[in-house]
């Protein structure tokens, strides 16, 4: 059995967030209809790490194989994303459980419409979907998840 650790991301993290985050939203109905580029993600994560955002990455075997990425005062949980090869895997669980550690009070966040895998996740780990929207960016439909918190 592969133990995944979580940790705060480090200064030389970044580029590896955002690798994942682009192979992960870059899978069919994942992320929006025309992905950024891995560079224009890069410089998204240095932009939102330096607005406030809250990273744990999660790794196993010393490599970082997902993270989550938290507005804990805003209560939002903005990106959740893991390597392809570790969905299923429990590293998901892991990341959700942590950020219903850090935003006990509850916490809203959005997914791709299409994308199922997910919003059965979501729904299987208590989150309630309560609104259909567009993505604030791109346009494409999007689903509003709430946790009520504990």
């Amino acid at each position: 059995m592969t133990t995944v650790q979580l940790r705060p991301a480090k200064d030389d993290d970044p580029s590896r967030i955002a690798e994942i985050w682009h192979t992960s939203a870059s899978l069919p109905n994942v992320g929006p209809p025309i992905m950024p580029t891995l560079a224009e993600l890069r410089n998204r994560v240095d932009q939102e790490l330096a607005a406030g955002w809250q990273v744990t990455v999660a790794h196993v075997d010393h490599t970082i194989v997902g993270f989550v990425a938290l507005k804990p005062r805003e209560r939002i949980l903005a990106e959740l994303f893991l390597w392809p090869d570790q969905i299923g895997a429990g590293v998901g669980k892991r990341l959700l459980d942590h950020a219903k550690a850090v935003i006990p009070a509850g916490f809203e966040l959005y997914t791709t419409s299409e994308n199922s895998r997910a919003r059965r996740f979501y729904e299987r780990e208590g989150l309630r979907a309560f609104r259909e929207a567009r993505h604030p960016g791109s346009g494409h439909p999007v689903t509003y998840y709430r946790w009520r918190g504990r």
